[in-house]
């Protein structure tokens, strides 16, 4: 525990900026991190998606004048819905989360957000992307695609390819090993459980083709490997900046 009594994974995950730091800082481009309340297997925690979204916010804001928003807690999560613990919204709402925080966004002067999405099931948040480049208001962009989260596998050196790397295995919890090691308990080292043939995911849930929640490759995961998978996010983030910024999205 810090100081402050946060927890150790939560610093940097949750801006400190003042008002007057916003205004001195005059960014026009917002992060906004959306992860997740959903279960991770017996050794990672229910907010996985949302620490791993919330790290990669915290270490692009360290690297490029954007404004950094807390994170979206709770989204998309109804395939897990058969594990304890486990708690989603519907698309609707979150997509009328998303609206409404870009809409406010707009009216203080920012003209950019872009969505930082730590959860594969957030399906709407391409919608919401994709009609902002017919609307009005401010311009949006879904942040990692995949080809950042490619590079960064190739980068980092990643065994386990993107398809059977699906939940809680060598991706996230090599992020975690790296930035908040704290939240990582014993039993990834003999988790793996691979499902390539999950053609009927959106029906069966994971309950179809995992009994321990996982499918992906934990015991692969690495520190090492987590540093350089957040240092290439943060060199690929730079192309959506430049172009937000040159108003090249319309």
């Amino acid at each position: 525990m810090s100081g402050s009594g946060t927890p150790q994974w939560a610093s940097g995950l949750l801006p400190t900026d003042t008002t007057e730091d916003v205004r001195a800082r005059r960014a026009d481009v917002a992060v906004l991190p959306i992860g997740s309340f959903e279960q991770h297997g017996a050794f990672l925690p229910l907010v996985t998606d949302t620490v791993i979204a919330g790290t990669i916010a915290a270490e692009i804001a360290a690297a490029h004048p954007v404004l950094h928003l807390p994170p979206v807690t709770v989204s998309c999560s109804h395939e897990h819905a058969a594990w304890p613990g486990t708690v989603s919204i519907s698309a609707t709402t979150l997509y009328a989360v998303v609206r409404d925080i870009a809409d406010s966004l707009h009216r203080s002067g920012i003209t950019s957000l872009i969505l930082v999405n730590g959860h594969g099931g957030n399906y709407v948040l391409r919608n919401v992307v994709q009609e902002s480049a017919s609307s009005s208001g401010l311009r949006m962009a879904l942040f990692p695609g995949s080809g950042d989260w490619a590079a960064a596998r190739t980068r980092a050196g990643l065994e386990t390819s993107s398809h059977s790397d699906m939940h809680a295995g060598e991706v996230e919890t090599s992020i975690l090993l790296h930035a908040h090691p704290d939240v990582v308990r014993p039993g990834y080292e003999t988790a793996d459980h691979l499902a390539d043939d999950r053609r009927h995911l959106l029906t069966l849930g994971m309950p179809g083709y995992t009994e321990s929640g996982v499918i992906g490759r934990p015991s692969l995961a690495s520190a090492d490997k987590g540093k350089e998978l957040l240092a290439s996010l943060v060199d690929s983030f730079g192309e959506y900046l430049s172009l937000l910024s040159r108003g090249e999205a319309r």
